[in-house]
């Protein structure tokens, strides 16, 4: 068909055609050369209409003109929770390292550069949450119309998304391009960074609109299940930006301002990519299928608003943590120890958030097909295959916490407070991982709700009140920290499992049927 075979299924935009659907599902034959689960199609006037069908992960369609049935495979590939999630580890996994790339390569300027770049990165940050509002939202919408065989409803959503983030991003980029210099004394920072900071907020601040498109393209190539193309644009895009960056910083010698130039320059080879591959290899502008505009809108932020404020209550939630932590001592151990470990801990991490994202796209399929015990098995799946990863991952990191932290520092007690912190994260980590699948797989069902307000209740009762508790009252510090952390996530996994089990989640669908 013409979607290049991603679909999960792909169907006329007919009322009849769901009853005919239903009515032919059980005639067609189980094994692996029938078409299994396929739907047929119906057709309207002698015209072409198309359907298409997920199951056990594979993805097929039909064709109907004129009494004639052909049936197609839609590129014969088993799109599987494996398949779905590497590309996307891999994806994170490449951001993380050219981030401690790009780190390295500025600590031979100064650190006063360090600095600077990192503290431009976290004020940019606090204003990238805002896209966030309409790229998840958008990941739900697409999936679940994808699963329920509209496929011109997941372009029309991705069109919206677009438009906003693209007006969002405008704005932004002219605040922070504008008024770069007095956002940083607003904030106070240390006069020593000032210049080198406020330089590169304005270049890269000022190409926001970057960070706004990129996630757009992104999700729909990653909903129509081509991760490994999204990863390509990523990879690209970094690996430029790591030459890019030698090149300005070693042989034109232009410091804060090459780093900041690399990094646009890669963004606008990244959005190039994305974009060009969602163009040749989706066509699902082609399918009939439309809905009001305001009403897609609505759900994008009634699925993206909730997921955005809990991510700016998680951020505002860790500055807390942050501050206490540095209460603990005048030299700043502490807070340097849980750098340490959670720049470790962050390859565990990564692992978990990509079967995450890889489960809420299926998840979204399965719902718009109404198929909600395949949601209730892939998820629990994907869980398991989280919570088994991020333990040996964690327990690794344990085990040789000695050896590892070696590589960053010499001073004993730091090791060994590094190494304590890790022990910790194994528990952290396997309710993270649970927290994270369930988490969005609730999101993209669309109970996003309640994920924010049980983030709410337990980031700030157990999280920050615990480090305080934990860590300054009972003289615990770190550890105390971390333990409070650790509870945090755990208490909110639970929560994340029984409000599934509980099966509230069937009835927030987003597809009318």
């Amino acid at each position: 068909t013409a979607d290049g075979g991603a679909l999960p299924r792909q169907a006329c935009s007919n009322k009849n055609t769901s009853e005919t659907r239903r009515s032919l599902r059980s005639e067609v034959p189980d094994g692996p050369s029938s078409t299994r689960g396929q739907e047929p199609s119906t057709s309207v006037g002698g015209s072409f209409c198309f359907a298409g069908a997920l199951r056990d992960g594979v993805v097929y369609s039909a064709q109907f003109n004129n009494s004639e049935f052909v049936e197609e495979k839609m590129q014969g590939e088993r799109k599987t929770l494996t398949q779905l999630s590497v590309p996307i580890c891999l994806e994170t996994l490449f951001y993380m390292l050219s981030g401690m790339v790009d780190t390295l390569m500025l600590s031979s300027v100064s650190d006063q550069a360090v600095g600077a770049v990192g503290t431009a990165n976290t004020y940019i940050g606090v204003f990238i949450i805002m896209f966030g509002v309409i790229s998840s939202g958008m990941v739900a919408v697409m999936s679940q119309n994808i699963g329920a065989g509209r496929p011109g409803i997941a372009y029309q959503a991705r069109q919206l998304g677009l438009v906003f983030n693209a007006l969002t991003g405008i704005l932004i980029s002219v605040v922070l391009a504008v008024f770069s210099g007095g956002i940083l004394r607003a904030v106070s920072i240390a006069p020593a960074l000032l210049e080198s900071a406020e330089t590169y907020l304005k270049i890269v601040g000022g190409a926001s609109l970057l960070n706004a498109l990129i996630p757009i393209f992104s999700s729909y190539l990653r909903v129509f299940g081509y991760t490994k193309h999204s990863l390509i644009g990523t990879v690209v895009g970094n690996v430029l930006n790591i030459i890019l960056n030698s090149v300005f910083l070693f042989v034109f010698n232009w410091g804060v301002m090459g780093v900041a130039v690399a990094t646009v320059i890669s963004r606008v080879v990244n959005l190039i990519i994305v974009a060009g591959m969602g163009a040749v290899l989706i066509k699902a502008k082609q399918s009939p299928e439309r809905e009001q505009p305001r009403r897609i809108l609505a759900q994008i932020v009634k699925i993206g608003f909730p997921s955005a404020l809990e991510t700016a209550l998680y951020n505002i939630a860790m500055t807390f943590i942050v501050r206490f932590m540095n209460q603990m001592d005048v030299d700043g151990m502490n807070v340097t120890a849980r750098s340490y470990a959670v720049q470790i801990a962050n390859f565990s991490y990564c692992v978990g958030a990509a079967l995450a994202q890889a489960n809420a796209i299926m998840t979204g399929w399965r719902i718009g097909a109404k198929e909600f015990e395949e949601c209730n098995r892939g998820t629990r799946k994907a869980a398991i295959y989280g919570i088994i990863t991020a333990t040996c991952f964690s327990v690794t990191f344990a085990l040789a916490g000695h050896f590892i932290v070696h590589i960053f520092t010499d001073d004993t007690q730091m090791i060994n407070l590094v190494v304590k912190l890790l022990i910790v994260d194994v528990f952290l980590e396997f309710g993270r991982v649970t927290n994270l699948v369930y988490g969005q797989a609730l999101k993209t069902s669309g109970d996003a709700l309640f994920p924010v307000i049980l983030g709410a209740i337990f980031m700030y009762l157990f999280a920050v009140g615990g480090t305080y508790f934990l860590g300054i009252h009972m003289g615990l510090l770190a550890v105390g920290s971390y333990i409070a952390m650790a509870g945090d996530e755990c208490a909110r996994a639970v929560g994340m499992v029984l409000r599934w089990k509980s099966g509230k989640w069937k009835s927030k669908g987003l597809i009318e049927v």
